[in-house]
């Protein structure tokens, strides 16, 4: 599907700061950001990617942090303030 087929669904643009343990070294964390569409409060598509994470890959999860923005609004209208002219 298209991202504008997607938006009309009520998806957003979803990003995660995902903090996990180095499998070499467990003591040190690492940070991984992830961004897709998905659809909040629920996040589908977050929950598919963290579950192939604790079962594929070796770094223990630490903690997530989600982000998402507004759903598909009309644009906004603001005069303009000032205007410049380059030569």
């Amino acid at each position: 599907m298209s991202d504008l087929s997607l938006q009309l669904r009520d998806y957003r643009l979803t990003t995660a700061e995902i903090l996990y343990h180095m499998p070499d070294h467990p003591g040190l964390l690492q940070t991984f950001l992830w961004q897709r569409l998905d659809v909040a409060p629920h996040f589908p598509e977050l929950r598919k990617f963290l579950d192939f994470w604790s079962h594929s890959l070796d770094g223990k999860l630490h903690s997530v942090r989600v982000a998402a923005a507004e759903g598909l609004s009309p644009g906004r209208w603001r005069p303009v303030e000032a205007e410049f002219r380059l030569h």
